[in-house]
């Protein structure tokens, strides 16, 4: 079963500010979709984000 998350436990998770979450979120610059009104995140997409980002590095 995959972990969703919101947007608090992302910033926490990536250790940025919440606002900056739901900027990324509604640019489509970090993989989210919405649930009603809020964003979601499954942690299994957001670890293979990172490795992606990574790599650009």
């Amino acid at each position: 079963m995959s972990c969703v998350m919101t947007v608090p436990e992302v910033a926490t998770y990536l250790k940025m500010k919440t606002v900056n979450i739901y900027k990324h979120a509604q640019g489509g610059k970090i993989p989210a979709f919405k649930v009603g009104s809020k964003w979601r995140f499954k942690k299994e997409t957001i670890d293979k984000w990172i490795e992606k980002q990574e790599k650009r590095l």
